[in-house]
């Protein structure tokens, strides 16, 4: 969408295009180049930025799949990574990334391939060596075909139980198939199997796929660095003038997304997790060529509206739905679907024909008097507001979505086109609401219980019209709507006052410290934003010494959330957010958001969590919410399971989901409001701010709060969260699954938690990780999922490694991972100082990560003080400790890891879980040590 820009460019090498418009306070420097190869280049210049990174996005994706050959785009995107012709060896653009602290991945969408990786600035330079290369001189091996096909297939059974990809499995049925975005677009052993021997070979193919579909007319690139742009401009100049100019233009979709003569569609599935969804989709053109005016973001807003009298706020009082959402998805440059998505209770399933009338009678609301100028401008006020004050996120985020948005916006809005919205176009946004039309509908249902006659192809979902499609009621007329909808009033939580202060404070202090009560503060202007995040942390010694216990915590963190939501959500849309969220020692109260109006926003849930009444339908949606997530813990990604098994075994207190299940199961509404009665009446109070607050306004507010809860405990009877030592008689440990792959988590545990063991095993992480994945995943195919590194429960120093597989048994795959690490003793045995460096100074770069947002500083100093370090240094103390670890130490260390009592996690399909804490219970805590 820089055609025209780039058509005026110079005919030298690098052709300098224009400059995209930023927010006022954004202090980076940008340059916008044309190659005279055709490459678009975005460099942005950060002296503050602690990584450089780079995302090259190709406007081709799955939709350009030939028929024959489903996921060739996908397959292309792997082999890319496996040697170019300057750098030949598989693991060369991976290995260099992980010595130098970085990070690196791709993801092949249906209209995009975007490859991306962050790194160590001053390594920046060998990374862009080798990243250009990929789309200069890939050598596609013949060599690694196989591996990679394996591994792609994998990648396909390890998401092949994903509810949201069997749902559109079978969406894809119900759309066109000439629409080339339905495909298949994953790819497997079937689809990309060995061709006849009278055809081209698949290396063949995939090269042929690569030659007419990549060439730097349909990429873009943005790199950002610390480095001064012209520095920027070199480093990219020399290295991707060479990529191939082959006259390519971006693929456009002609054939529809859906066809007319075959709507509407009610069709139910059935969902893997327990889980209810209705979605309501409606094929309009694709509003990204209006993204000046956005006409169809104002009908998302009043239909995703959660305030008094919105859809949802109906849904909800008639016991029938926990969530709505409503946007924009599927686009592919010419055409889209609107969807409303409802999250069900049981009865909203029962209900699902009344809750179509209900949609159809709010978007006749909206038609009738919802289009009006005032509701737009605030809106577009609203955006303004978060574009004057927009934080960048860290290099790598950056990066990616500015290399995407360059493929679809002109140059200058690749940061603006989110928040751009240059007036209200009533013709415009008429024209997609007159598109919400019965006739123009696809509905999708999806529960547990439904029963389909037909299976999708791929995620082999069962899938049947649904019945219930009819619209009628019981006495045979149509479903009724509800009644009592209606359109939000002006917007009370906007902010005023937007003034900067500049005071800025290197870390926090402690402004209060009472017995019962701690308050601690830190003015930060560094972000260039006038807001602030509050935590409020409610401690209570028997928050979580049960399962009961613990699960009244979740319900009561919950409930305030639930019982909050009417009155909060146009605060939301203001900017300002409150969490309340449950942990080991009680509950957060967590504001986010502008200083201007966050007191009130405090003392209204002050007010709710300490007098609101506990109604009964809140009590009984929210712990349906909360059966539902531990219900389908067993269907999560199986190496995420393996992973809190072991937490459950080495760290106390941990309640494992079922415990949580069955303890609530026997809760009521009174248990509910005993048990907030009994953590208010005796409570702890650690209060932290961090952002553009002064310390009295801080510790006035702060005082507010402790004069309202009225704290009366000491930190001392408020137990800790404790790591504990695995020994020699904890078990192989079986997780609680449903899944149908196998899994091995091993554990190597440090032998205790002083600086130094945590540096080591910190460091040995490091170089531990590129070959476990280079040996277990590339070159023995054990599967998609493969990893290792650091991983300490809470400040116990380990080294996790796992692998998860669709076709390899626990034990076989315990036997490579033994050979694996014989094999590194020996390359421990031979490490050299001046090898170890990069690998050392990669575990520095990564401890001290500059905060790229206030959330995230606000987040990492919350912890920090959780954990005791209120001089709020201990992770640059671990930094200097890793830059002292010297390879000697690593040999002396790694023979004690491998004989010492050793965690595992082990799981194959049909296995029998275990009581995790009965044979943990065992353990003792691992010592605290002084630093």
């Amino acid at each position: 969408m820089a055609g025209p820009a780039l058509a005026e460019a110079r005919p030298d090498p690098v052709a300098e295009v224009t400059t995209p418009l930023v927010s006022p306070h954004d202090t980076r420097d940008y340059r916008v180049l044309g190659l005279e190869n055709g490459l678009t280049v975005l460099l942005v210049s950060d002296p503050e930025a602690d990584k450089a990174a780079a995302s090259m996005n190709v406007s081709v994706g799955s939709a350009q799949d030939p028929e024959d050959l489903a996921g060739l785009a996908h397959f292309l995107e792997h082999m890319l990574f496996l040697g170019t012709e300057p750098f030949p060896e598989a693991d060369a653009y991976q290995g260099y990334i992980s010595r130098h602290g970085g990070s690196h991945n791709a993801f092949t969408a249906p209209q995009d391939t975007n490859y991306f990786f962050d790194i160590d600035p001053a390594a920046l330079e060998g990374a862009l060596d080798r990243f250009s290369q990929f789309f200069i001189s890939p050598l596609f091996n013949a060599d690694q075909l196989e591996s990679e096909r394996n591994i792609v297939h994998s990648e396909y059974m390890a998401r092949i139980r994903d509810d949201a990809r069997r749902e559109n499995d079978v969406l894809n049925l119900l759309l066109n198939p000439e629409n080339p975005t339905t495909g298949f677009s994953v790819g497997s052993r079937e689809t990309l199997a060995d061709r006849p021997e009278d055809e081209p070979s698949l290396r063949e193919r995939v090269i042929d796929f690569y030659e007419r579909h990549y060439d730097a007319n349909v990429m873009h690139l943005a790199l950002i660095g610390p480095q001064d742009l012209d520095e920027l401009e070199a480093l990219v100049a020399e290295r991707f003038a060479a990529i191939p100019d082959r006259g390519l233009t971006i693929p456009e979709i002609s054939a529809p997304l859906a066809r007319s003569e075959t709507l509407p569609r009610r069709v139910a599935l059935q969902s893997v997790r327990d889980s209810r969804q209705l979605r309501f989709l409606f094929p309009i053109p694709d509003p990204i060529a209006e993204y000046r005016h956005k006409p169809a973001d104002l009908i998302a807003h009043l239909l995703g509206h959660e305030g008094d009298g919105s859809l949802l706020a109906l849904l909800r009082e008639a016991g029938w739905a926990d969530g709505l959402s409503a946007g924009v998805s599927r686009g592919d440059g010419q055409h889209a679907l609107f969807s409303v998505n409802v999250s069900l209770t049981p009865d909203g399933a029962e209900a699902r024909d009344a809750i179509e009338a209900t949609l159809f009678a709010a978007i006749e609301l909206i038609r009738d008097a919802g289009l009006e100028a005032w509701r737009y401008d605030e809106k577009a006020s609203l955006a303004e507001q978060e574009f004057r004050f927009q934080q960048h996120g860290s290099p790598l985020q950056g990066a990616m979505r500015l290399a995407m948005n360059l493929s679809r916006f002109p140059v200058e809005d690749v940061q603006y086109a989110a928040y751009r919205m240059e007036g209200f176009d009533r013709e415009h946004s008429e024209a997609y609401l007159d598109a919400l039309v019965p006739d123009n509908l696809i509905r999708l249902y999806s529960a547990p219980d439904v029963e389909g006659e037909e299976s999708s192809p791929w995620f082999h979902a069962p899938w049947a019209e649904d019945k219930a499609g009819k619209r009628e009621d019981h006495h045979g007329g149509e479903a009724p709507a509800l009644a009592g909808l209606a359109l939000p009033p002006a917007n009370p939580y906007i902010a005023e006052d937007l003034e900067l202060l500049d005071a800025q404070d290197e870390r926090p202090r402690r402004l209060v410290e009472e017995s019962a009560f701690d308050l601690w503060h830190m003015a930060d202007a560094s972000f260039s934003t006038p807001k602030v995040e509050w935590r409020f942390s409610l401690q209570n010694p028997g928050a979580a010494s049960s399962a009961r216990d613990a699960a009244l915590a979740r319900l009561l963190a919950g409930w305030l959330d639930d019982s909050l939501n009417e009155a909060f959500y146009p605060a939301r849309l203001a900017g300002q957010h409150f969490e309340a969220y449950a942990h080991a020692r009680g509950i957060t109260l967590s504001f986010s958001g502008w200083r201007d109006r966050q007191e009130r926003m405090v003392e209204r849930v002050l007010e709710q969590l300490q007098s609101g009444e506990i109604e009964p339908a809140s009590f009984e949606r929210v712990r349906y919410r909360l059966q539902r997530e531990w219900r389908n813990a067993p269907q999560a990604a199986l190496h995420r399971q393996a992973g809190r098994t072991l937490a459950e075994a080495l760290v106390r207190p941990q309640w494992p989901s079922a415990a949580l299940l069955d303890a609530s199961r026997e809760l009521t509404l009174e248990d509910l409001r005993d048990f907030r009665d009994t953590l208010l009446a005796e409570l702890r109070l650690e209060a932290m701010a961090v952002g553009n607050l002064a310390a009295e306004q801080a510790e006035t507010l702060g005082r507010q709060v402790a004069d309202r809860l009225a704290p009366s405990l000491a930190a001392a009877a408020i137990p800790d969260l404790t790591p504990l030592r695995a020994d020699a008689d904890l078990p192989s440990l079986t997780p609680h699954t449903s899944r149908e792959e196998s899994v091995v988590l091993r554990y190597l545990q440090g032998p205790d938690r002083t600086l130094e063991s945590q540096a080591r095993l910190a460091v040995l992480g490091q170089l531990i990780d590129t070959p476990f994945y280079q040996r277990l995943r590339t070159e023995e195919q054990l599967g998609y999922v493969v990893h290792a590194g650091y991983s300490p429960m809470l400040d116990a120093p380990g080294l996790a490694l796992l692998v998860q597989s669709p076709d390899t048994e626990s034990d076989a795959i315990e036997a490579r991972i033994d050979a694996f690490l014989d094999d590194f003793e020996a390359t421990l045995a031979s490490l050299e100082d001046d090898a170890l460096a990069p690998y050392r100074q990669a575990v520095h770069d990564r401890l001290t990560r500059r905060d790229t947002s206030l959330s995230g500083r606000a987040g990492r100093l919350w912890q920090a003080m959780s954990f005791g370090d209120v001089e709020f240094d201990r992770r640059e103390r671990l930094a200097e400790r890793a830059l002292a670890v010297g390879a000697d130490e690593l040999r002396v260390l790694w023979p004690e890891l491998r004989r010492a009592a050793v965690a595992r996690v082990a799981f194959d399909p049909g296995a029998e879980p275990d009581d995790v804490l009965a044979l943990a219970q065992h353990l003792e805590p691992m010592p605290e040590v002084e630093e």
